[in-house]
């Protein structure tokens, strides 16, 4: 993969590494610091990448390894002041987003790449590297809490 189409991918994916990092990270600076360390270290990594055509979830996978190791590091600082809620991102549904934010970790990423980002059961699997039938067991528990949520309810006027 030469350098400018690695940064044209990298571009048509940045939406989408910004909401995945917004799904695990609460705050914005933080979020900012895993994409850019993410798409440093696809760079670095590029000539580890077997399969061009599977570049994408291959990035989101470092993009989600980015993220949790902020969160490591994170944890072991101790916070200084209160910061607000996290906001809502400026594209897509916001009440949507503020539903998958209350869901747990594991149905929340699930949810937020199957729905938000359009990806497919097996795609989902390949990021997350987990069994598809994990994948649907999740979206499955996922929509279960859905229908259930009052909050979800009174967001849709029913």
């Amino acid at each position: 993969m030469t350098q400018a189409e690695f940064a044209r991918q990298v571009e048509q994916l940045q939406g989408t590494l910004y909401r995945i990092a917004a799904t695990v990270l609460p705050q914005l600076c933080d979020r900012e610091d895993a994409v850019q360390s993410a798409i440093l270290n696809a760079w670095r990594r590029l000539p580890t990448l077997r399969e061009d055509e599977r570049f994408q979830p291959w990035l989101i996978r470092i993009m989600l390894n980015e993220c949790y190791a902020l969160l490591r590091r994170r944890k072991r600082e101790i916070p200084t002041d209160t910061l607000p809620d996290m906001p809502a991102p400026e594209t897509g549904d916001p009440d949507l987003y503020r539903f998958f934010v209350r869901l747990p970790e594991k149905l929340r990423m699930t949810m937020v790449l199957y729905y938000v980002e359009g990806y497919d059961v097996r795609e989902v699997a390949q990021i997350l590297r987990l069994p598809q039938g994990t994948i649907k067991s999740r979206l499955a528990r996922g929509r279960e809490q859905m229908r259930r949520d009052d909050y979800f309810k009174e967001v849709q006027g029913l």
